[in-house]
C-alpha cells in the first residue's frame, strides 16, 4: 500500500490545493478551539471572582478591622488584588470618617507600601496604573512617590503623577509640583497643571507667592490664573504688588484679592485696574469694587 505522500505525488499540482485546504481547516479548528477555551476560562474566572467578592463583602467589617489576619489573604495575589480594588472603590463614596478607617487599614495591611513600591519601580503603563492607584488612596505618604513620577521621561506618566498629586489636594503636594515646575519648566499641558495647582493650593494659597517670579512667561501665566482662582482675604496685602505687573493674569489675580482689603486702600487701585486694557482684568476689578459695598467706590 502506498503511503499518503505517494498519493499526494500522484495528484500533481492539485496536491498543493488539497494541502492548502487541509491547512486552513486545521488552522480554523485550532482558532475555534482557542476561542472556546478562552471563553470557558473567562467564564470560570469571573464566576470565581464574583464568588470571592461576595465572600469578602460578607466579612467586610472583619477584614477592614483586622479581625481576619492580614497574613490570611496578603500572600494570595488574586485575593489581595481583589481586596485592594474593593477598598479603592470604597474610597470614592466614603465620608471622612470612613476614609480614615480605610486608610488605616491600608497602612496596617501594608497595601500603601505596596502601592508606593510599585509607583517607584515599575515603568511604562504599569507605573501609570500604580500612580493612579496610589492617588486614589489620598495617602500623604504617597506624595513623594508621585512627585518622582513627575520626572519620568514618558509624558503620560508625568500626567498621571500630576493628576495624582492634584487628587491628594494638600499644600505639600502643591510644593512638590511647584518645585518641579521651577526646575523643569512647563513639561505638561497648561490646563492639567492649572487644575492640579488649584486643587492643591486651595487650602494654603501662600505657597504660590514665592514661585510667581518664574522666568518662563507661560509658567507665570498659569500660576497667575491659579492665584486668581484661589485668592483669599489673607492674601490681600500680598497681592498689591501685582497690581501693576506686566502679566494680565497677575493683575486680574490682584484685582480679585483686593476685594478683601479695607475700602480705603483698595478703591484707588481697583479704579485703576478697572481701566485696564485687558477685558478680564477690568471685569475682575469691577466685580471687586461691587463686593466692597462702600460709597467710595460709587464715583467710579
Amino acid at each position: 500500500m502506498g503511503s499518503a505522500f505517494d498519493t499526494f505525488r500522484k495528484l500533481g499540482p492539485a496536491a498543493f490545493l488539497l494541502k492548502a485546504i487541509l491547512s486552513v481547516a486545521v488552522a480554523d479548528l485550532l482558532l475555534l478551539g482557542f476561542i472556546l477555551l478562552r471563553r470557558t476560562y473567562r467564564s470560570w474566572y469571573f464566576e470565581n471572582r464574583d464568588s470571592r467578592m461576595l465572600a469578602i463583602r460578607q466579612q467586610w467589617d472583619a477584614v477592614i478591622s483586622g479581625q481576619i489576619p492580614y497574613a490570611k489573604w496578603r500572600t494570595k495575589t488574586s485575593e489581595r488584588d481583589l481586596i485592594e480594588a474593593m477598598v479603592l472603590d470604597a474610597f470614592e463614596v466614603a465620608n471622612p470618617e470612613e476614609s480614615a478607617r480605610l486608610l488605616k487599614f491600608m497602612r496596617a495591611s501594608g497595601l500603601i507600601e505596596k502601592c508606593i513600591m510599585e509607583a517607584r519601580h515599575h515603568r511604562g503603563w504599569r507605573r501609570q496604573k500604580a500612580l493612579v492607584t496610589l492617588a486614589r488612596t489620598r495617602a500623604p505618604e504617597g506624595i513623594r512617590a508621585l512627585a518622582e513620577g513627575l520626572r519620568d521621561r514618558d509624558s503620560e506618566t508625568r500626567l498621571a503623577a500630576l493628576r495624582g498629586l492634584g487628587r491628594i489636594a494638600c499644600p505639600e503636594a502643591a510644593t512638590e509640583i511647584l518645585d518641579w515646575v521651577d526646575d523643569a519648566g512647563l513639561r505638561v499641558p497648561a490646563l492639567p497643571l492649572q487644575s492640579a495647582l488649584v486643587q492643591t493650593c486651595a487650602e494654603r494659597p501662600q505657597v504660590l507667592l514665592s514661585h510667581l517670579h518664574h522666568a518662563d512667561k507661560t509658567v507665570r501665566e498659569v500660576l497667575g490664573r491659579v492665584l486668581g482662582e484661589v485668592a483669599t482675604p489673607s492674601l490681600g496685602p500680598e497681592l498689591l504688588r501685582f497690581a501693576d505687573d506686566d502679566l494680565p493674569e497677575l493683575r486680574a489675580a490682584a484685582a480679585r484679592g483686593l476685594s478683601y482689603l479695607p475700602p480705603g486702600s483698595a478703591v484707588t487701585v481697583l479704579s485703576e485696574l478697572a481701566r485696564d486694557s485687558v477685558w478680564f482684568v477690568r471685569l475682575r476689578a469691577i466685580v471687586s469694587l461691587a463686593k466692597l459695598c462702600h460709597e467710595s467706590a460709587l464715583p467710579f
